[in-house]
């Protein structure tokens, strides 16, 4: 047994559904994490601003998005969705919705089951090529938000509550060190989290599954 099949093997001792509840319980850690951070730097992203959003270089794991893959085989939507992935051509995130008049300027369609990336960016810090923690944000924020940016800065040198992103990788590749590890374009991501769920179902019944209120 190769290593890619024996971790694929391993995995299917724990659940999707474990494994989505997983991974949203990593997610709803971090917006606590992130308010904490928003309320301490005053912080925030643009309202309507989709600029991160509209670019053809973001890259994500298949588990980040595996609550969402989920939700959509929960409401019958997978197979549609796989289908529409498999014939797009574009490398602008499938579930960025923009203007014709302002490719910048849109929102997400799946905000809640946004995957990691997009959670971090903008609210986060990751490590430097010297080891030195910097605050992974946008330049609308850094030039428009001067002040909070400085407040956010001073929190990160003193060792305050800012989220870190190797901190919730790891964490993710926790929960399934395969699907965690592999780093694809965003839709091929999207795309693949697709496939996962549909093959686990594929000879198991549909899962009696009740969100927690």
């Amino acid at each position: 047994m190769n290593i890619k099949n024996r971790y694929i093997y391993v995995d299917f001792y724990m659940s999707i559904i474990r494994k989505v509840r997983a991974v949203e319980r990593i997610y709803d850690g971090l917006s606590k994490e992130i308010e904490a951070f928003q309320q301490a730097s005053q912080i925030h992203c643009l309202t309507g601003c989709g600029k991160c959003c509209n670019k053809a270089d973001i890259e994500a794991s298949p588990l980040e998005f595996l609550p969402l893959a989920f939700h959509w085989f929960l409401n019958h939507e997978a197979e549609v969705k796989l289908q529409a992935l498999q014939q797009n051509s574009t490398s602008i995130c499938s579930l960025y919705t923009s203007s014709i008049e302002n490719l910048t300027k849109g929102s997400c369609e799946q905000y809640a089951y946004r995957g990691l990336i997009c959670r971090l960016f903008g609210y986060a810090a990751a490590k430097d090529k010297l080891g030195e923690l910097r605050l992974i944000t946008c330049k609308i924020i850094k030039e428009q938000q001067v002040d909070h940016y400085t407040k956010a800065l001073e929190l990160l040198k003193i060792g305050g509550e800012v989220p870190i992103f190797s901190d919730y990788y790891k964490k993710l590749l926790q929960i399934d060190f395969y699907w965690g590890n592999q780093v694809l374009p965003v839709n091929k991501a999207i795309e693949k989290a697709l496939e996962i769920v549909l093959n686990y179902y594929a000879y198991r019944p549909f899962p009696k599954f009740k969100k927690a209120s």
